[in-house]
């Protein structure tokens, strides 16, 4: 039988939270969570709490939301704690060595990638913008390094040929959490030994941003179609068309041959656009103060919005 654990968890979105749950639902304890404080959100732009937070709050978990890890107060608060073990998710803020030595069997995090392919911000993503087979999730033991520490456990999942960002965010949200309780019950047990990663291996995967989501015509269709996919539900990739903002939530390749975005056909399938190599059929779009919308139900109505001819730039 496992050994119940004493256990901090530290955490801030949506995927962190999938990890707290199973947590909840283990034989550990759960002393305290950590998040990143609360930020603006919505279009009132009100401070808004953490999906961690938020959970933590249900369950009468005290939460602690320190701007830095590395002020001594928060380091003697989390030491105060005596946590057997400290489990990262997403948390977001830099943890120093002195906070990695602090529970006895240190601090592990769940990272949503094959490591050492794609350390760092965006994994999910950039493993779809590139083209990846596989993606995954791995538990590591956590050094000072970003994503660099010894891999105690992975699982693995095939990037599917419709995958989004969104899709694969959710699968891996349900691998994680077991992974990570059996990485505890190694731990605990001194049954489960680190594999140093080969940092020859290594990417990066830098933080995504809105301008890198403006399609760029003169790229080969391949890598927008990926892009599209991986930018979908943020930042979501866009374009211009008449002068008007076109955000674009689906696409498939196409055949035909023109200028870069150029439009080459018009019909109920969707918006086939020319790139530099190939075309993409746009397929699912949303004009600005509306919804997103399959191209089929903007055909009839906006037919002349979108005519062959016109340029998306």
């Amino acid at each position: 039988m496992t050994e119940a654990l004493r256990i901090v968890f530290a955490g801030t979105p949506e995927f962190a939270a999938e990890h707290l749950k199973a947590l909840l639902d283990s034989p550990h304890q759960i002393i305290a969570a950590y998040t990143q404080p609360d930020r603006p959100a919505g279009r009132g732009q009100k401070l808004a709490p953490s999906p961690v937070k938020q959970l933590a709050q249900q369950h009468g978990i005290a939460v602690l939301q320190p701007q830095s890890l590395r002020d001594p107060a928060a380091q003697a608060e989390l030491a105060a704690l005596q946590a057997d073990l400290m489990v990262v998710v997403a948390y977001g803020l830099i943890l120093p060595q002195v906070v990695l030595d602090t529970p006895r069997l240190g601090c592990i995090n769940s990272h949503a990638s094959l490591l050492p392919r794609w350390r760092g911000a965006a994994p999910i993503q950039r493993a779809i913008q590139a083209g990846d087979a596989h993606s995954g999730v791995t538990v590591m033991q956590m050094e000072a390094g970003l994503d660099t520490g010894p891999m105690l456990l992975k699982v693995s999942t095939p990037i599917s040929p419709s995958d989004t960002g969104g899709s694969l965010h959710d699968r891996l949200a349900e691998l994680g959490p077991p992974a990570v309780l059996e990485a505890i019950a190694g731990l605990a047990d001194g049954s489960l030994v680190g594999e140093v990663q080969d940092d020859s291996q290594a990417t990066y995967a830098h933080k995504l941003n809105k301008d890198e989501a403006r399609l760029d015509w003169t790229r080969p269709a391949l890598e927008l179609e990926r892009l599209i996919r991986a930018f979908n539900p943020w930042p979501i990739c866009h374009s211009t068309l008449n002068g008007e903002p076109l955000k674009i939530l689906a696409a498939e390749l196409a055949d035909g041959q023109g200028a870069p975005g150029q439009i080459l056909a018009t019909s109920k399938d969707g918006l086939t656009v020319a790139c530099a190599e190939g075309a993409l059929r746009l397929t699912r779009l949303q004009l600005p103060g509306g919804k997103a919308l399959a191209f089929a139900d903007l055909f009839n109505s906006r037919r002349e919005q979108f005519a062959a001819g016109l340029v998306l730039q």
